[in-house]
């Protein structure tokens, strides 16, 4: 039996626990790759075992299932020697929206001079970060031209819970905000489940593409066993009813290889902010 490969996720919902126990089941019973998983309860502590190196007494992973901003950081602080690996077809092509209420005084970008605008987790690159960055490349600058209220509701785990998006949403509804950012992801959620009464809210912007999740090695990990891992994924099928509840339940049809260029943003958003200081 070859080495095994130990994967770091977040547990940001417990529905997490069901999938990753779903993944190792794979790699074990149909891939036969000794993968075993730990469990963070942030993206911080995730890379920080990503980064660790023999001597620091902290859990070392040899994978980890990254956000974007965990992605960057990971990339970042090893001075770009982390590789990555894998992302899902659902990580390509995100986008950030700011949505207000329908028939308000918000009609445009524009309109939000003077105007407060609801943000998501201060580490959520979809609901805080890029709007926040995309933005100011429309020569709008926080503090300056527009309030915001932000709702850290979920920091260590940069969005992922989307308990701050609905708190952004709410904000909106009821007043306390002229316009909300979120993510594509929950945006097409708000609509297609009915979240709030159909045609309240109104989509005024739309930013340009980004991509999310990324499983990262980190950079002594032997090229062998990241290919192993990557071939494995890569052959999970959404046509396979052993393979379809976890990666339903995942938010993806199938594991793609790593698409680099769309990335670019965020980092330079979380260099302007901050986010890529290393602690």
């Amino acid at each position: 039996m070859s080495q095994t490969i130990w994967v770091g996720a977040v547990a940001y919902d417990p529905k997490v626990v069901g999938i990753w126990e779903g993944m190792r089941r794979y790699f074990h019973e149909e891939a036969h790759l000794p993968v075993e998983v730990v469990l963070f309860q942030s993206y911080e502590a995730q890379v920080a075992g990503l980064l660790a190196s023999p001597g620091e007494r902290l859990p070392h992973i040899d994978i980890g299932w990254n956000t974007n901003l965990a992605y960057v950081q990971a990339d970042a602080w090893s001075d770009h020697r982390c590789r990555p690996v894998a992302m899902r077809d659902t990580d390509v092509g995100w986008t950030s929206k700011i949505v207000a209420v329908t028939g308000g005084s918000i009609a445009n970008v524009a309109d939000l001079k003077g105007r407060t605008l609801a943000l998501g987790s201060r580490d959520s690159g979809h609901a805080a970060i890029l709007p926040v960055y995309f933005l100011q490349r429309e020569g709008l600058f926080e503090g300056k031209d527009y309030r915001t209220v932000r709702f850290n509701s979920d920091v260590g785990k940069h969005g992922d819970t989307g308990a701050s998006e609905v708190d952004v949403v709410r904000a909106v509804l009821d007043g306390r905000a002229d316009a909300g950012a979120i993510g594509s992801p929950f945006w097409n959620t708000v609509r297609t489940e009915r979240l709030v009464p159909e045609g309240a809210l109104t989509e005024i912007w739309t930013s340009q593409p980004f991509n999310h999740c990324m499983f990262t090695a980190r950079s002594d990990l032997d090229a062998s066993l990241a290919q192993q891992f990557a071939k494995a994924l890569f052959q999970m099928s959404i046509d396979n009813p052993a393979h379809r509840p976890v990666l339903e339940a995942e938010g993806l049809r199938q594991w793609i290889a790593p698409q680099l260029d769309s990335y670019a943003d965020l980092r330079e958003a979380s260099t302007q902010q901050g986010f890529l200081t290393r602690p």
